[in-house]
């Protein structure tokens, strides 16, 4: 343990996800001997997202002011939705370029373990956004595990009688993966999946 201001940093960096006692303590010695100025803009910045960042009121994905970039944007798609469940998966989606509507960003997935269920996500505001019948198509593209399945069949089973069409992202098996690797959600996808390759010979004339 160590005294003072330097014990109170490690404390305060091994909260913060995927950084255990010893990279909290890392960090700490590497801003306790960086040059001054980039301690201070490391702080400027932490502080500028306190101050400035938020969620955007419509489709909850980060922000700077009351609605995101997207939303703003009149040449997005509106009659398509992506729902997601981070503002990271947002961006993921974004560098693809494949996708031009709306987002949904729900703030994690169903998980009865960590007592997290569908009123703690933003769903109810999903439904509203659906309600003027603006938009033809909710795109699921939550993640492909247990808590991204059981959240993504719990949206359809809540959309599909409201007439709009469902699709849920495609996933499988990645390229260079092993299938002894491979968990049972991701191995069960792929072979839903699965796409035949040429005609058979008998099928030929």
């Amino acid at each position: 343990m160590f005294e003072g201001p330097i014990q109170d940093l490690i404390d305060e960096l091994a909260r913060l996800p995927g950084i255990g006692p010893k990279g909290a303590q890392r960090i700490a010695f590497h801003i306790l001997t960086a040059d001054k100025a980039d301690v201070e803009r490391l702080s400027d910045s932490l502080r500028h997202v306190a101050e400035n960042v938020r969620f955007c009121e419509r489709c909850f994905n980060i922000s700077e002011s009351e609605t995101c970039r997207i939303c703003r944007d009149p040449r997005r798609d509106q009659t398509a939705i992506c729902v997601v469940e981070e503002s990271k998966d947002v961006m993921a989606i974004e560098r693809t370029n494949e996708f031009r509507g709306l987002y949904h960003v729900l703030g994690g997935a169903i998980s009865p373990i960590d007592n997290v269920g569908p009123g703690d996500l933003h769903i109810r505001e999903l439904v509203i956004r659906l309600g003027d019948g603006t938009v033809t198509e909710v795109i699921l593209a939550t993640d492909p595990n247990l808590e991204g399945e059981a959240t993504a069949t719990y949206l359809s089973r809540l959309i599909l009688p409201m007439g709009v069409t469902v699709s849920r992202l495609a996933s499988g098996l990645p390229v260079g993966g092993d299938l002894e690797y491979a968990d049972e959600v991701t191995l069960g996808r792929a072979f839903q999946g699965r796409r035949t390759l040429g005609d058979p010979a008998g099928a030929r004339g």
